[in-house]
């Protein structure tokens, strides 16, 4: 069995050396050390064209002498492998980039090195990529960071350069929001840590003093999710959008207010009608000295005057445009208050008042003065839905919950309900159901106050079974506009 492994070693190593030798996906040349190729693969054959009796320096860069600094000759002289870039040119003439490996090849182990084995792989295809990517990376219409776990930036592109400055070593934070302390909730800090793809709307600030405002995407560099060494931030400047939406809300609202400024002169009118009735009879009583008649008249003007004060006060409620002050706030509390208020009211005309609270909801930035505003609203609207029903014991509960990131208040009554025409109109300018009792502006300005919390308000009726009135607070952006307001220098925290 020796001597037969033995004696068919040799054809083994013959065949092994010949298919790897040439099957390697490489340049391969073997050259010996007055640097004549010895032996050549038919890739290097292919890419570099003859070879055969010429000097490996005339082969790679067509020169008549040694390159300076050969890499090979410090490989026979030290045996240490080595690796290289290196420029020349293919058998055509046109300019090569490739990258170099050498191998010592000794007879013996410690033996001086006979030969080194070159192996090379053309770059050019790599280097255009890199040139394209280069160009795409710096060119690309939007804002491009790499960061590191330090979140310093260690890279940006051209457009976020012109923007934001000179940032390269500093911290994202730093640039992006002039902050000195992280910023809380950073999306990159959440990609570090679970290896996800990341999107949040931010407002920062230019190296101009004026503020941008940009959709972020951040997302791992490298495929090892475990240990992120770096991530790349992709902004997207939405800036002028959020300026047409701001002017668009602005011009809805301006020409809502110009609605309701022409059916308020109408509501004035009736209202100074009443009044005018009002002191006629008040002059008749005190001429005949009838305290009858003076009671009748001052009751009217009373009347008329708490409604102008009403009606006054709802229109500049609604009329006002401003962020609603965000403030850390229990919205149970909020609730319960509500209750408390009109809970003894409610009982005198037979209205039961609860609340159901969800026991598991936390502290929420809200404006307490505008959900108190809206909650008196819906609770007075509902009581009143109450009052007009032919049910005996009339109902309303306020609900609060917190699921799935959205905070709700729900007004609930089982009065009278409203129909399909009804609902629609609820939310449109001077409509209510109240008569002379409304001024129709109560469920407008609730609207309005929810929109300007980033919220939506619905409402779920049927005639004769009551309704439900639902203003849901997505807590994302809750938190996005309370940071904006609490933020030092105006913009909202990454």
């Amino acid at each position: 069995m020796t001597k037969q492994k033995r004696k068919n070693e040799p054809e083994f190593s013959d065949w092994f050396y010949r298919d790897l030798f040439q099957q390697v996906p490489f340049n391969m040349a073997i050259i010996d050390k007055e640097y004549n190729i010895i032996e050549a693969n038919a890739n290097f054959t292919e890419y570099f064209g003859n070879w055969r009796g010429k000097k490996c320096y005339t082969v790679y860069k067509n020169l008549d002498y040694p390159c300076v600094g050969c890499n090979a000759r410090l490989t026979f002289e030290d045996g240490k492998a080595r690796v290289s870039d290196e420029s020349g040119v293919d058998q055509f003439g046109k300019q090569a980039h490739y990258v170099v490996h050498l191998a010592p090849l000794r007879k013996r182990t410690n033996g001086p090195v006979e030969y080194i084995v070159e192996m090379s792989r053309d770059i050019i295809e790599t280097k255009n990529w890199q040139m394209e990517y280069q160009l795409l990376f710096e060119r690309v219409p939007c804002y491009i960071t790499v960061i590191d776990r330090n979140y310093k930036i260690i890279r940006a592109n051209e457009n976020f350069r012109e923007n934001f400055g000179d940032v390269v070593g500093r911290q994202c934070y730093e640039v992006y929001k002039k902050r000195k302390t992280q910023c809380p909730n950073c999306p990159a800090r959440r990609t570090f840590h679970d290896g996800r793809v990341h999107h949040s709307d931010q407002v920062g600030i230019k190296k101009g003093g004026e503020k941008a405002h940009y959709l972020l995407t951040t997302a791992p560099l490298g495929r090892d999710t475990e240990n992120i060494a770096h991530v790349i931030e992709i902004s997207t400047d939405i800036s002028h959008t959020k300026a047409l939406e701001k002017e668009i809300i602005e011009a809805e609202r301006l020409a809502a207010v110009g609605q309701t400024v022409a059916g308020l002169a109408h509501s004035i009118k009736n209202i100074l009608m009443g009044l005018e009735g009002g002191m006629y009879i008040v002059g008749k009583g005190i001429c005949k000295n009838d305290k009858v008649m003076l009671n009748q008249g001052w009751e009217m003007l009373e009347r008329n005057l708490n409604k102008t004060t009403s009606l006054v006060r709802d229109f500049l409620s609604f009329s006002k445009g401003r962020l609603p002050d965000l403030v850390p706030v229990n919205p149970n509390r909020l609730a319960e208050e509500i209750c408390e208020l009109y809970k003894e009211i409610a009982a005198k005309i037979g209205v039961t008042l609860t609340v159901d609270l969800d026991k598991k909801i936390t502290r929420a930035p809200l404006d307490p003065s505008g959900i108190h505003t809206c909650l008196t609203n819906l609770v007075s609207n509902a009581i009143d839905a109450c009052r007009m029903s032919d049910k005996k014991n009339g109902e309303v509960c306020i609900t609060t919950a917190d699921k799935k990131g959205v905070l709700s208040f729900t007004v609930s009554d089982n009065g009278t309900g409203m129909d399909t025409e009804v609902k629609r109109k609820v939310f449109t300018t001077f409509f209510t159901t109240k008569g002379n009792q409304g001024t129709g502006l109560g469920l407008l300005t609730t609207r309005k106050i929810v929109k300007e919390h980033g919220g939506k308000i619905s409402v779920h009726s049927k005639p004769g079974e009551g309704s439900y009135v639902t203003m849901a607070f997505p807590k994302k952006r809750l938190q996005a506009l309370y940071e904006e307001k609490d933020s030092p220098d105006g913009t909202e925290n990454k």
